[in-house]
């Protein structure tokens, strides 16, 4: 998935729509999003990472539900 801008287009889609997190490439080749803010605003942007962008492969979409930790504003990173 790494190469076409997801992480790019996610962290966009993510603080246009008011969600706190963050989204990063992982070592083994995948990408892992945390999001923070309103359930409705939080299942739009997992509905995104089931397609991702254009030319985006993406293969399957783990979700876990956690607490919110607070997070503030939305980070890309590694």
């Amino acid at each position: 998935m790494q190469g076409v801008f997801f992480r790019a287009t996610c962290a966009r889609l993510a603080r246009d729509a008011g969600l706190a997190g963050s989204v990063r490439n992982r070592a083994d080749g995948a990408v892992e999003a945390v999001f923070e803010g309103e359930d409705a605003a939080v299942e739009r942007l997992v509905d995104w990472c089931r397609e991702g962008p254009d030319q985006a492969r993406v293969d399957a979409v783990e979700i876990s539900s956690e607490p919110p930790s607070g997070e503030t504003g939305f980070r890309v990173s590694g």
